[in-house]
């Protein structure tokens, strides 16, 4: 049966409700008042939207290509395909906090092969790494091994910056505090110089109309 079977996500969040349920107890709260009554299935449905990634495949969003003609990307070319501020929410495996924030990215298409892919499909790659439990570190890796394996281009680079609430609420308290975690492959690694262009694109970005 799919995960997305309707009745198996009410088998699950029938599964799930009383041990929320318990949680509260244990915390001293009575879930049977009005306020959490109904607590742990919005819990249960919210945690298993939260990690709906899990069950998500992000080839089934990358399998759909397109080719450049060969006049529009000649070879030999850098040029690069950068999608920017793709905001994304994912939950830190190791206090279910969740942390916010964006990731930029950029590919350049195989100078050979050509292959570009939908520009929603790049932000739909980047949540369903985000919709799992996860570390900051590890997502922006896995969603460039994702772009290289699947777009097979010659050079692939992730930047994402985050807040993490479990850096907000608890421990350092620390409000003010940006994480930022980079991953690059193929070219971005032996040209240094693809990289700060691609910096450069981002400040330009950043200054355009758009915002």
């Amino acid at each position: 049966m799919a995960y997305n079977d309707d009745n198996n996500i009410s088998d699950r969040i029938d599964e799930l409700k009383p041990l929320l349920k318990s949680v509260l107890a244990i915390l001293g709260e009575n879930p049977d008042r009005d306020g959490l009554h109904q607590t742990p299935e919005r819990w249960a449905r919210a945690l298993l939207d939260y990690t709906q990634g899990l069950h998500q495949d992000p080839f089934d969003h990358l399998k759909i290509n397109f080719t450049l003609d060969e006049d529009d990307y000649p070879t030999e070319t850098h040029d690069m395909i950068i999608q920017s501020n793709i905001e994304f929410v994912s939950m830190c495996e190791h206090h279910l906090a969740p942390f916010r924030g964006f990731v930029d990215l950029a590919y350049i298409p195989n100078n050979t092969t050509r292959i570009i892919t939908g520009l929603s499909k790049l932000s739909r790659v980047v949540n369903v790494f985000a919709r799992r439990l996860q570390v900051q570190e590890r997502m922006t890796q896995q969603i460039a091994r994702a772009l290289d394996e699947h777009l097979k281009p010659v050079g692939v680079i992730v930047v994402s910056k985050a807040i993490h609430y479990c850096m907000i609420q608890r421990g350092v308290e620390q409000r003010d505090s940006v994480t930022i975690t980079t991953a690059k492959r193929g070219v971005f690694i032996t040209k240094p110089d693809l990289e700060r262009k691609f910096q450069d694109y981002l400040r330009f970005e950043s200054r355009s109309v758009f915002n």
